[in-house]
């Protein structure tokens, strides 16, 4: 039974969807259609970059939910459909789409809307993220509390076993990353982004996001799409909404989505995106199922899917 699974921000390569673009008259429609609903030139900040603009929050989040979204409708209309799907943060926008909850450009609007107020909420209330490696449970538990008499620190992103990303203020995640050291963490090192992500320092991007979801219309998923925020499948449009409004403040419960597909006898992953993020957790999440990446032109033959 196969899974869709998209990446999330932090993936984006220079040069990704060029080749979509240039094959397939269906990928030059969306990114048409996207060029319109952005207002600005996708192509040229997903194909060209440079990196430092690719990685700006605001066009970082549109360029991989259009990158994957043009893969999903590619791969579909080739045949292969998922029977439940899940995203990384962002990339759950491209999950809803692929499960029918959402259209293309609605939930275009929506990422437009949410990239931008990510990144005016990272200017107002400066905050870090920071990559936590082979720590249990226990001692991340002891990590935030102990550096949380600095300043917010949460955690963002439960990835895999041993695999955390914590998110908050700047000063309690310098003294998180040193504090980790200090307790013999195998590693622990800041991460190279524009907020505190997954953390109450978004709060402020709540209202603009809430007004666009209110917008769009959302429906019940053809499929269940696995949501970051419960780690359970959704199959009700109401609560797929009100998810989507929570994640901006809490973790990416991964790891246990991951589980619980594997659960429901999911065995065969697709990454529908760009890079290989997803995969390599998986593998350490699920070692027996089978992980299968799509990002170009080339994976969409029928050889490789």
């Amino acid at each position: 039974m196969a899974v869709f699974l998209f990446p999330g921000q932090g993936s984006q390569t220079v040069g990704m969807g060029r080749d979509l673009d240039a094959d397939f008259p269906e990928a030059q429609a969306m990114y048409n259609r996207a060029v319109e609903i952005l207002g600005f030139d996708l192509r040229a900040v997903s194909f060209d970059g440079p990196e430092d603009a690719l990685r700006q929050t605001e066009l970082t989040q549109p360029a991989l939910f259009v990158h994957s979204a043009v893969l999903d409708r590619l791969l579909q209309q080739g045949g292969l459909h998922p029977q439940a799907t899940a995203g990384h943060s962002l990339g759950e926008y491209s999950a809803l789409v692929s499960a029918g909850a959402m259209s293309f450009e609605e939930a275009l609007q929506v990422v437009k809307v949410r990239g931008a107020e990510m990144a005016r909420a990272g200017q107002n209330h400066p905050g870090a993220m920071a990559a936590i490696l082979g720590a249990d449970p226990a001692q991340i538990d002891s990590l935030c509390a102990r550096a949380g008499g600095l300043g917010i620190v949460v955690p963002a992103n439960l990835n895999a076993p041993g695999q955390v990303v914590l998110s908050g203020e700047i000063e309690a995640i310098d003294a998180a990353v040193k504090i980790a050291r200090e307790m013999g963490i195998k590693r622990a090192l800041k991460l190279n982004v524009s907020g505190a992500f997954h953390s109450p320092l978004m709060a402020s991007a709540k209202d603009a996001l809430a007004a666009v979801l209110d917008r769009v219309t959302i429906r019940d998923p053809k499929v269940p799409v696995y949501q970051n925020v419960t780690a359970r499948a959704v199959t009700s449009a109401a609560e797929l909404r009100e998810n989507l409004l929570a994640q901006l403040e809490q973790p990416v419960r991964w790891e246990e989505s991951m589980r619980r597909l594997g659960e429901a006898g999911h065995d065969r992953f697709y990454e529908v995106g760009s890079g290989k993020v997803l995969q390599g957790l998986l593998r350490r999440i699920l070692p027996e199922a089978t992980a299968t990446g799509v990002n170009s032109s080339a994976d969409l033959d029928p050889a490789h899917v």
